[in-house]
């Protein structure tokens, strides 16, 4: 039987060995402080895995999320603002607690999850506090439900307190799912803002919101790649190891750009096909970058855009189901394909590149 190279191993595994007497208590503790500590340790970047696991953390989590950002107002808006504004602040104080007992067990993502949700609470508690001492502006919405809904630029107030509330956990427990809920506040802030700044006619409105949310979208995918390239240096290792702080940027922000262009209109073949090696790029920035969700954004542009060929070419005809099947049972073979020889191809391309461009991107693995 062969030996792996490498191990996962968290806290309870070595308090499990020194229960065992494998381990003194003392040397359990000492050497879960070394091994943290090491760059070695650090370089493994710890981000969400869509494991069985995960999976449940992450829905089970943002029902959580879900029922005390929207539900809590619903039922709840009938107590009074400040009975909300206790409500939160007990709500919040106790995620936190269990976040921090958590964390000391070795269970990081739920702890992340628990943290992220007292940072969910605050736009409530921000706009019961303003209904309280009468300073929610006139004209805006009456309840908070709205607020995933409606652009307005009352609700900067609630974002930037929420920001800041983010901000502070972020330095206090350094969780990396803390960033969620900055992508989304920056989406929900600039939106306001710039509803506030270049309020356009109503018929043009869903355009004007495509079009920036486009360019929002690419400038926080440039931010997760800033924030992903310095998190390799040596001294993001030092500060807090090499935690995932750029997998909600990266998302969100991707989806967001490529959703928005590929509802752009496109009034000539030639678009279309610029439109395709665009989506071409974002599979081999996908591999670059070790980030799959430019993969996946690519390979359903690439899929859309040769659904698009195969309607031209058959159009009216009855080969034209079977040849979309084609392409459907195409993509999962690629896909297939493209799972064993991921790493291979990044290793490639890589090694291709200059070396001032190879530091901000991830290196070949090492087994």
């Amino acid at each position: 039987m062969s030996t792996p190279r490498t191990v996962t191993i968290s806290r309870p595994d070595l308090e499990a060995a020194a229960a065992a007497g494998l381990l003194a208590p003392s040397a359990a503790d000492a050497l879960w402080n070394f091994l943290a500590g090491r760059p070695s340790a650090a370089a493994a970047v710890r981000g969400p895995r869509f494991d069985v696991t995960h999976v449940l953390y992450y829905f089970g989590g943002l029902l959580a999320i879900g029922a005390a950002t929207v539900f809590l107002t619903l039922g709840f808006q009938q107590l009074g603002p400040w009975v909300l504004v206790a409500i939160c602040a007990g709500y919040g104080a106790a995620c936190v607690w269990a976040a921090r007992t958590l964390d000391r067990r070795g269970l990081e993502v739920p702890a992340g999850i628990l943290a992220t949700l007292a940072v969910c609470l605050v736009p409530l508690a921000t706009w019961s506090a303003q209904r309280g001492l009468g300073l929610w502006p006139e004209g805006g919405p009456e309840r908070l439900a709205l607020y995933h809904a409606v652009i307005d630029w009352r609700w900067v107030t609630l974002e930037l307190a929420t920001l800041a509330a983010a901000a502070v956990a972020l330095q206090r427990l350094r969780y990396p799912f803390l960033m969620m809920p900055v992508a989304v506040t920056l989406w929900y802030t600039s939106m306001d803002l710039a509803r506030l700044l270049a309020a356009p006619e109503p018929a043009q409105a869903w355009a004007f919101q495509r079009d920036f949310s486009m360019f929002f979208g690419l400038a926080m995918t440039l931010l997760a790649f800033w924030i992903d390239a310095r998190s390799r240096s040596a001294q993001a290792y030092v500060a807090g190891g090499r935690r995932d702080w750029s997998f909600w940027l990266y998302w969100l922000g991707m989806l967001t750009f490529w959703a928005a262009l590929s509802a752009r209109p496109s009034a000539s073949e030639l678009d279309k096909a610029l439109y395709a090696l665009l989506n071409l790029g974002f599979v081999f920035a996908g591999v670059l970058l070790a980030r799959r969700v430019f993969t996946l954004c690519g390979g359903l542009g690439i899929a859309g855009y040769l659904g698009h060929l195969s309607w031209r070419v058959f159009e009216g005809s009855l080969l034209f189901p079977l040849v979309l099947s084609a392409i459907g049972l195409a993509v999962v073979a690629a896909g297939v394909w493209w799972s064993r020889r991921e790493r291979a191809i990044h290793d490639a391309l890589w090694r291709q590149l200059p070396p001032a461009l190879r530091a901000w991107l991830p290196a070949p693995s090492a087994d």
